[in-house]
């Protein structure tokens, strides 16, 4: 993890973005004190479509049947 200082992090902003996308991570400090850490976020979820997983649930003719166990 690298570290760098408020005015290197503004002069080089585009460089640590670039960084970030390669997995990295940046703390930025202020008088030797960190007072800020940069990671990359993760990618949003990818949203299942309706529909795409037609025909893969296995359905058993008389499921919902009562049980013989408990039949009266």
């Amino acid at each position: 993890m690298d570290s760098v200082t408020i005015e290197e992090a503004q002069a080089t902003r585009d460089d640590l973005i670039r960084r970030l996308k390669l997995g990295e991570e940046v703390v930025i400090t202020e008088y030797n004190q960190p007072v800020a850490q940069l990671v990359a976020s993760p990618l949003p979820r990818q949203v299942p479509r309706l529909g795409t997983l037609r025909g893969t649930a296995l359905s058993m003719e008389g499921f919902d049947e009562p049980l013989e166990e408990f039949q009266e």
